[in-house]
């Protein structure tokens, strides 16, 4: 009896804490969440918003339901940020569907939290049931719509993202998610962006995706999708993150060609980065950073190991055992820096390589590289000083641009950056700093520039001789440098510049060819790899037209055989005898109006041939029917086909 009592007292112990779940899901009030009012405006619901979230997250706030509380603080946003979900709310209680399901989930949520602390442990079936344990992995990494759009896309044309599908009750989740965590961990310090998307919370950013079933995996580079169709293992998943980077990368560079890969300064206005080490494969890592770094160097691999590599090493001192990475600016004999360590970690290269980014005299090419070389000025304690070399591209490499690059690799200062510009190719903007042209006939100038807006207003000194490289040439440069730090003042010309052109920009056919490829890539990879479900309207539409269009001809191929077989009666010797007898009169008489080759046939209406000349009219044809007796009937048919001739400029035999 006692047994009996405790058993009711359980159950309703369970029931009554089961309708506090309930109900407390479904007395969730997003105003009062947010701290707002009914009539709150836009700008005071994100206010609210951001001082919350930033008091409750779960990175900074260690209290035990802090993670609790900023869940209801984003879904409180995310109804009241959105116009139709507000009204939904303020009209029905309910935002709409996807609120509707998320509360729905909450609740099977809480249910299963209850379910599973009061009945039986998450080691009894061996699956961490226990959501709030397992998501503890991929909370940092969750994905919303407008993150994913506004800074991961972005994001991808510096780095690849790894990207998982998951949601709740996901057994298959469960499985992989071992490997996930062990991939997650080394990619990531590679430089691989990670994204997870729960699927039940972020409908809208899954279908977005494509991804129709959890788990799913996908990759992201330069704003573009491509799934992963194979096992979920280590080795599976690093050789899929690294075909999604292109295979021009990294050039393999031997005793052969290193001459000419280094070389490419010239031409790339790039400085030139050389990986040695004993793997046969260049490493993952090495790949990522020059996918991250290829608008700024060109980057290369010497494999120490193989043969026709002993020069290129002996050349530059490098050793065997330990990976080295060196860096050629304009001088190849000589690298500019080098880095030499045993597992180097990628803060360690990113820092490296971005201490090197530009070569010591870079050229301007366009506004962008204007903007990253000379920078606008912030405040007088950041001053920043182009010193511009103005060249024809006639005299590249001559005697004035090696005074100069020896000059700034002597005088490398934080607050001068030198540069130079062919002012063939950017007359607008040389014309601008030199005005006086009679002056500098074909020659080289140096103007010391500051840019105080975005706009193009710079204020300027330009050196009144021509730049020739001499040493008095240097001592005057010098000496304005000098004089520079202590009285900004020296640059008293003002001017506002116009926009540089482009110099390495494609010209519009090899634009056009490019996005073709890429169109035709992405149609490619939609229909063969990517999701069926988004090619199937496509896909319908063109079958059915295909159908429609060779079923049109196929009918009309058999009704065409099926009208000629009708139309020729039985009795073809009557037939041919009667036309024969027309045919020479008519051919005599007439011979001037019709041609030698012309002919009109006309059929006699009988019983056999009625049907098919009268009954089955198709489209667009029109019979003419003579009813003759048998004294006019000659004489009447030749002048009825001479006038069909002359009406339709030919003769038809039927």
């Amino acid at each position: 009896m006692e047994v009996k009592k405790l058993s009711i007292s359980w159950q309703f112990l369970i029931v009554l804490v089961l309708v506090l779940q309930i109900l407390s899901a479904l007395d969730f009030d997003p105003y009062r969440v947010l701290g707002v009012s009914r009539t709150a405006s836009q700008a005071d619901i994100k206010k609210a918003y951001k001082k919350l979230a930033r008091e409750w997250h779960p990175d900074k706030n260690k209290d035990p339901g802090a993670e609790d509380k900023f869940i209801q603080i984003s879904k409180a946003y995310e109804i009241l940020s959105n116009e139709e979900k507000r009204s939904n709310y303020d009209h029905y209680g309910d935002a709409g569907e996807n609120q509707g399901y998320q509360k729905q989930q909450q609740r099977e949520y809480r249910f299963r939290h209850f379910h599973e602390n009061f009945y039986f442990d998450e080691s009894f079936f061996h699956f961490p049931f226990n959501s709030e344990r397992r998501d503890s992995i991929d909370e940092k990494y969750l994905l919303h719509f407008s993150h994913y759009v506004n800074e991961v896309v972005p994001d991808s044309f510096k780095k690849p993202y790894l990207i998982k599908i998951t949601s709740d009750w996901c057994f298959s989740c469960i499985h992989i998610e071992p490997v996930w965590k062990e991939v997650v961990q080394e990619l990531e310090g590679l430089g691989v962006g990670i994204g997870v998307v729960h699927a039940g919370y972020e409908r809208r950013l899954a279908h977005h995706l494509g991804a129709h079933s959890t788990p799913s995996i996908l990759g992201i580079i330069n704003g573009k999708i491509s799934f992963f169709h194979n096992a979920v293992v280590r080795e599976n998943l690093r050789q899929f993150v690294e075909s999604l980077l292109p295979g021009n990368l990294v050039e393999k560079v031997t005793n052969k060609n290193y001459v000419r890969f280094l070389s490419g300064w010239q031409q790339d206005n790039k400085p030139h980065v050389l990986l040695f080490d004993q793997m046969p494969v260049v490493p993952l890592l090495y790949k990522l950073t020059a996918f991250a770094y290829k608008d700024y160097l060109s980057f290369g691999y010497v494999h120490v190991g193989l043969r026709g590599a002993e020069e290129i090493t002996r050349q530059y001192n490098v050793n065997v055992y330990t990976p080295t990475i060196l860096v050629f600016k304009e001088h190849i004999n000589k690298p500019a820096d080098v880095i030499q360590a045993r597992g180097m970690k990628k803060q360690v290269i990113d820092d490296f390589i971005t201490q090197n980014k530009y070569l010591l005299v870079a050229r301007l090419t366009s506004q962008k590289s204007f903007h990253e070389l000379c920078p606008v000025k912030r405040s007088h304690r950041q001053r920043k000083y182009c010193v511009v070399l103005l060249t024809p591209e006639a005299t590249k490499l001559g005697k004035p641009f090696e005074a100069f690059l020896s000059f700034a690799l002597a005088n490398t200062q934080d607050t001068v950056r030198f540069v130079h510009i062919y002012s063939n190719r950017q007359q607008e903007f040389a014309t601008t700093l030199v005005p006086d042209s009679d002056t500098f006939p074909g020659r080289s100038a140096v103007s010391i520039l500051e840019r105080r807006t975005t706009g193009g207003r710079v204020v300027y000194k330009t050196l009144e001789a021509p730049w020739t490289g001499s040493e008095s040439d240097k001592f005057t440069l010098l000496g304005y440098l000098d004089q520079l730090r202590r009285d900004p003042a020296l640059l008293s010309s003002e001017a506002v510049l116009p926009d540089l052109t482009d110099e390495l920009a494609p010209i519009f056919l090899l634009r056009w060819l490019y996005s073709a490829s890429d169109y035709i890539s992405d149609c490619w990879d939609s229909i063969f790899h990517n999701n069926w479900r988004e090619m199937m309207p496509l896909l319908s539409l063109v079958f059915s037209a295909l159908f429609i269009l060779f079923g049109t001809v196929i009918v009309q191929a058999f009704s065409d055989s099926n009208d000629e077989r009708e139309s020729n009666p039985p009795d073809k010797e009557e037939v041919h005898e009667k036309a024969g007898k027309t045919e020479p009169s008519f051919t005599k008489e007439n011979s001037s109006k019709i041609p030698k080759k012309g002919f009109v046939e006309v059929t006699e209406l009988t019983d056999v041939t009625y049907t098919s000349n009268l009954v089955r009219l198709r489209p667009g044809h029109m019979n003419v029917v003579l009813i003759l007796s048998d004294p006019t009937k000659t004489s009447l048919l030749q002048k009825f086909a001479l006038e069909v001739y002359t009406f339709t400029g030919r003769i038809i035999r039927r």
